[in-house]
Parts: structure tokens; sequence; C-alpha cells
């Protein structure tokens, strides 16, 4: 059975009140998803004027606790991900610059039960797009070639601070009488703050970052979406143990991104840790390779518990 406005609607009940329990638990589903990421090295020094390109695949399986108002039991999900990834870097203003440009081609399925009768749905799709600019303000000289070899080299303890914009576009697949979608339909606006330290092999990360969403006018069954920020902060302690081999873990929270459907606010804040574990290695000298593990529990009694696997490559040139 498909998750559409018509088959879940009648299954939980036509209510008001009901329905205004789907569009919430939709909104905080969407948002608790996609807010949340735990991303080793993101203000590393890179050469200057260099192209990176990345991909790998991504495993998620979830389990899903609604509210009890909707009658979902037993909700899980599968999701693969193949996500591609552009980054180049060149000098501002005498700083380190980057500019990343992400994308991925999703296909899932999410399963359960609404009033104890099985139901099942799939989506196979593009999700939305991101575009991420971001300058080192602190450490980090614009270098390339033998001069950003010899830096790195020398470079036993240094100190980076960072700046980054980074912006979610509405172009992923979505449709507004579906429960479930890979797109979001609306603009997210992520500013973000990191700071590093290194020390001889080891480094310490903290990123500290905040979600800005427009409103969705073509929510679910015609409805309205607004949503309050959602703040987020990251740690991450890595190792290196030679050029290109190195392995890190970290925690992330979240918290906030209150909805509003319709003028209705609900108290649904998010509250979510995750956990990673992280693995880089070395191809070749223009090729390397990357393992990593999330794990995210939801600190509510209503929300997502995720595990992610994922492999991945980038390519320099």
């Amino acid at each position: 059975m498909e998750w559409t406005n018509d088959s879940t609607i009648s299954r939980i009940g036509s209510s008001r009140c009901r329905l205004v329990a789907v569009c919430f638990f939709v909104a905080f589903l969407t948002l608790t998803c996609r807010a949340q990421e735990l991303q080793p090295r993101r203000w590393s020094h890179l050469p200057i004027d260099t192209n990176f390109l990345g991909g790998g695949y991504v495993f998620t399986r979830a389990d899903i606790a609604f509210d009890p108002v909707l009658l979902l039991d037993d909700v899980e999900s599968e999701l693969s991900t193949i996500p591609l990834k552009y980054i180049r870097t060149f000098e501002l203003l005498g700083k380190s610059a980057r500019v990343d440009l992400a994308q991925a081609y999703q296909d899932g399925q999410w399963s359960g039960l609404i009033d104890g009768v099985p139901i099942r749905t799939t989506r196979h799709g593009w999700s939305d797009t991101l575009l991420r600019f971001a300058v080192n303000l602190i450490g980090t000289p614009p270098l390339a070639g033998k001069e950003f070899g010899e830096y790195r080299a020398s470079s036993m303890s240094e100190s980076i601070l960072g700046v980054a914009l980074e912006v979610q576009l509405p172009t992923g697949q979505y449709f507004n009488d579906k429960l479930i979608n890979l797109g979001t339909n609306r603009f997210t606006f992520r500013p973000q703050l990191g700071v590093v330290h290194q020390e001889g092999p080891w480094s310490v990360e903290m990123t500290v970052s905040s979600w800005f969403y427009t409103d969705n006018e073509e929510f679910f069954n015609g409805n309205q979406l607004k949503q309050d920020p959602l703040h987020t902060v990251q740690g991450i302690i890595d190792y290196t143990f030679q050029p290109g081999l190195w392995v890190g873990t970290g925690f992330a929270y979240g918290a906030g991104g209150k909805s509003t459907v319709n003028g209705i606010q609900k108290d649904d804040p998010r509250d979510s840790l995750i956990w990673g574990l992280a693995l880089g290695y070395p191809i070749s000298k223009q090729i390397g390779g990357q393992l990593t593990y999330l794990s995210r529990r939801t600190q509510t009694p209503v929300g997502v518990d995720s595990d992610s696997l994922a492999a991945g490559f980038s390519v320099l040139w």
C-alpha cells in the first residue's frame, strides 16, 4: 500500500486533529532525516587552484517512532544513496577558500503498520542539491604545488578558524500528496563556524552551525510548513599515521527546529545525537578512499534512530 494522501488519511482517521498530527510528524521526519551530519576535515588545508571530485555509496537503515495518535507502528526504512561532490579551491583576499557542489541519487523503501495493516512505499530519484562556500580566516595560507608540500611537511602545530555558508536548493524529487519525499521543496541556509587545532599527528575540530528554512507553501495535503531554526554542534578528533592515512571519531548534537503548520505551532523540538567513526586511506597520489560508520539516536520518544555505512573516494587534479 502506498503512503499517499488518500490511503494514509483513511487509515488513521479524517479528523482535523489527526490530520494536523500527520502534518507535524511529516515535518519532524523530514527535518530530522536531513538536518544532522558528522563530517570530518571540512576545514582542511588544501592546495589552491585544485579540483576535487568525490563519489561513493551510503546504506542507511532506520527505525521511526511516530506519535501514537497516528496509529503507525514498526516503521522501518532502508535507503541507498549515491553521492557526488565537486570542490574547487582558490585564493580570496589572501585567504584559502573553496566552493563545494554536492548532489545525490537515492533509492529507498519504507514499511510499517497503519492500525495493524501492513504498508510499504518506495522512492527513487534525486535529492536536494547542496552548495557550500567556505574561507579559512586564520591558518592555512593559500599555497600550491611545492610550496604547499613544504609548508605541510614543516607545520607540526597549527590553529584554523573558518566560516562557511551552505545552501540546500529545492531540486530534489517532491510530491505534495505523499508523506515520504527525497526533496524538501524549500531553501535551507546554513551558516557555519569552525575551529581546528593540529598538534603533531593529532587534530581536534569543532563546528557550530544553524539551519534556517524558508516556508514550504506546498506541504503535504495542501498545507503550509514553517520551521524554527535548528542549531547543531559537532566535535571530531583524528590521528594521521602518514599523508592520506588517518582515523577519526566524533559526536554531533542538534536541537531546536519546532514546526508550524497552517499557523499552529507544535511543541516538537528536535533533540538527537550522532556518533561516527571514519578511516581515510591513500590509493595513489591523486586518489584517496574513505570508510565511515554513523549512528544517530533520538533523545525524544518520537523520532528516528538510524545506522549508516559509507564507502567513498576522491580524485584531485
